[in-house]
């Protein structure tokens, strides 16, 4: 019988491979592994279930475990990386390509060299293929990963304070949208929702369907529920903690437990009296600074029709001579 085992390389590549049950491999154990034409070291993470006979034949071959001498050339190939990721980087520098070098793999029997790296776009490298063959005498692979992936290989701690999820457990990058950030309460500011890679929040997948489990008991924003303390408005909700906050009538605000709450009928949540009562005294005060520009409209123009007046009589002091008074005898 075979066992599929998780493999994880010193550059960050994950892969699975099979192996005879017999090696009894655990996880952090090391061990040589046959990948197409070349073999290569890495450690295990994983054990998965057994295969039958014929089943994965696609998949790497767990060789056998690895000993001292393997880890030896181990070591080598390290300080071989380096120098190899110099060189590289001279390279792009001088071709001018649009790309940013990670890391350089050596296999543990030197028949290739795997050299990763991010870009924003597709890069034409096949110049600096033919150039780096030219240079370690050996076959190159570029390999384009994404901004995800460099953040699984660099590592990190997160905001939480453990370390990235992409670095610790997660295996394979699963879609996520901003709905996942709504369905669970969060602010949307993208400071808060993103991760050290700047894409979204891993966690808003793996955890959301806990959260849609959580939100299915809990009273939406807005619904009107009451309480021992009184009734209002949900204007906040803790979806881990299972409590809300309501805004009463009164304008305060209320904290409580979902267990504690109950729903409020329509005909029970506000009094139509008290609010078109409210409604006369917000609009009693428009309706008097209306009436009060009116008039002070009113007193401009009879103003401006008295200086009007003064002024016709000072130009033509004779029209007032035409009809002097006249004394009652």
């Amino acid at each position: 019988m075979k066992r599929v085992y998780t493999i994880k390389l010193s550059n960050g590549t994950i892969f699975q491979a099979c192996g005879e049950e017999e090696l009894n491999l655990k996880p952090n154990d090391e061990c040589v592994v046959r990948r197409d034409f070349y073999m290569d070291m890495g450690r295990i993470i994983q054990v998965g279930e057994t295969v039958g006979e014929g089943e994965n034949i696609d998949l790497a071959q767990v060789v056998r475990i690895a000993d001292d001498q393997d880890r030896a050339n181990a070591e080598l190939n390290q300080e071989k990386n380096i120098q190899a990721f110099r060189t590289a980087k001279q390279m792009v520098l001088r071709l001018n390509l649009p790309m940013k070098l990670l890391n350089a793999h050596y296999s543990m029997d030197g028949k290739m060299l795997l050299i990763q790296f991010t870009a924003d776009g597709r890069v034409d490298f096949r110049e600096l293929v033919k150039e780096l063959s030219r240079a370690m005498s050996t076959r190159i692979e570029l390999r384009q990963i994404g901004v995800r992936d460099e953040s699984a290989i660099s590592g990190g701690i997160s905001v939480c304070g453990q370390v990235l999820c992409c670095a610790r457990f997660l295996r394979e990058f699963n879609s996520i949208n901003v709905k996942m950030a709504k369905d669970q309460d969060l602010s949307l500011t993208p400071s808060t929702i993103s991760g050290v890679c700047g894409r979204l929040k891993c966690c808003l997948k793996f955890e959301h369907e806990g959260y849609l489990e959580l939100e299915k008991t809990m009273p939406r924003r807005g619904e009107w529920c009451e309480c021992d303390r009184g009734k209002g408005k949900v204007i906040d909700r803790n979806l881990l903690t299972q409590e809300v906050t309501l805004s009463t009538e009164g304008g305060g605000t209320i904290r409580c437990k979902v267990a504690d709450l109950r729903s409020v009928p329509p005909e029970n949540r506000s009094q139509k009296p008290q609010q078109g009562k409210n409604r006369k005294d917000q609009e009693k005060p428009a309706q008097e600074k209306k009436d009060q520009d009116h008039q002070d409209r009113k007193f401009r123009n009879n103003k401006q029709k008295n200086n009007n007046k003064k002024n016709d009589h000072r130009q033509n002091p004779s029209k007032q001579e035409k009809n002097p008074p006249q004394n009652a005898e």
